[in-house]
């Protein structure tokens, strides 16, 4: 049985990967669609809101009807229209009237794939019988943030060898990874998480006190991430003295390798570490992260904080999805699409408040940062919060 769920385990690691591919690859084009197309940048600023506001959909659906359509069906078609929406992105363009209505069908396409995988892969971990499952969950949860380093880094190897003219032949490349990946969820087992039937209903999940607790540490948790991690590009332009496109690549892939090696170290010692103690500390951290960011005023030492937050924030998102599953057992499907909706909306909102202190602090990043630190304040909250309702429930 073991050996047999390890294709599973394999099938959503590659689900993981093909999330980072949707999620970033068409943002290294943005450039390049502008000049190929003659697309305006406001235009294009839409891209990654229609990207997000697809996910926000795919959740809410997901969380009232996926257990409805079987959870094979469904992951199934997420690596599908992953597939076809990456590969329609090489050619709809050209083939539409306006070619930004091209980008955005496609991106509306495998944007549904790439929620499907948010809320799916999870749970069906989840089910899977391994022991560990908290590290196995960090472990999982890992594969995007490897990936997103992957696509940054074998996209930009691309183009310099092939040039950025032949991006629709890497749009197809990348296309591959969901296609085949197919294969895998067509024939691994897949164990149901919760009996027909037995599942909380929506109602019931938000009568619990625990799930509001792990709703708010989504959000923060998404926010935290976002809000730091889209600033980490300018630290490095200016910490480094790199161009705006060499510190796009530089600042994002350092945060997303400490948020990667955070999840690899709990998911290979996390059975001998307290899981909401590895998070308060983390919350901690995240907080520290912030401060030295929004508080210092050397470039380096801002991109340490900035970089450094990406380890703090790496066992936030797994961690309470581990933790909400584990004392809510019945919450089924829609238990970790809810939370997947509210870390979503974290992760819109909370760069959006980074942004509107910043401009109206006179474009000061530094202030934008310190009222960002509210994110981490409300993790190291909702930890304190869930550790006494757990001792509550224990006594």
């Amino acid at each position: 049985m073991q050996k047999n769920y390890r294709k599973t385990l394999t099938a959503c690691y590659l689900g993981f990967i093909t999330q980072a591919i949707t999620a970033n690859f068409a943002p290294l084009l943005f450039l390049t669609f502008h000049h190929d197309y003659e697309i305006s940048l406001g235009r294009i600023a839409l891209i990654p809101t229609a990207f997000f506001l697809t996910q926000l959909v795919v959740d809410a659906f997901c969380a009232r009807y996926v257990d409805r359509i079987g959870y094979r069906r469904a992951i199934v078609a997420s690596q599908i229209a992953s597939g076809v929406g990456l590969i329609g992105m090489a050619f709809l363009p050209e083939l539409a009237a306006d070619p930004f209505i091209g980008i955005i069908v496609c991106v509306i396409i495998y944007a549904i794939g790439s929620g499907l995988i948010e809320v799916l892969c999870s749970p069906i971990v989840e089910a899977c019988p391994f022991d560990n499952k908290e590290s196995v969950m960090s472990l999982l949860h890992s594969f995007y943030c490897w990936g997103s380093v992957g696509v940054v880094l074998f996209s930009t190897l691309f183009f310099a060898a092939f040039g950025v003219g032949n991006w629709k032949i890497l749009a197809c490349i990348w296309a591959l990874v969901p296609l085949l990946n197919t294969i895998n969820f067509i024939s691994c087992p897949i164990a149901p998480l919760v009996s027909e039937g037995k599942s909380m209903s929506i109602g019931q999940l938000c009568k619990t006190p625990l799930f509001w607790v792990a709703v708010l540490l989504m959000a923060c948790s998404g926010a935290s991430e976002l809000s730091m991690s889209q600033w980490a590009s300018a630290y490095a332009e200016s910490a480094l003295g790199l161009s705006k496109t060499m510190g796009d690549l530089t600042g994002p892939c350092l945060f997303a390798i400490t948020m990667g090696i955070s999840r690899v170290i709990y998911g290979k010692y996390g059975e001998k570490v307290e899981l909401t103690g590895f998070m308060l500390d983390s919350g901690v951290l995240c907080l520290l992260c912030y401060v030295l960011a929004s508080m210092t005023s050397e470039p380096v030492w801002g991109l340490v904080g900035c970089i450094s937050c990406g380890f703090s924030v790496g066992i936030m998102w797994p961690g309470t999805l581990s933790i909400a599953s584990a004392r809510m057992p019945l919450g089924g499907t829609a238990l970790f699409a809810l939370l997947a909706m509210a870390g979503d909306l974290g992760g819109a909102f909370g760069p959006s408040l980074v942004g509107y202190i910043t401009q109206m602090s006179g474009n000061n990043l530094r202030m934008g940062l310190r009222g960002g630190c509210i994110f981490p304040i409300g993790l190291i909250v909702g930890l304190l919060i869930m550790k006494r309702l757990s001792a509550r429930k224990a006594g």
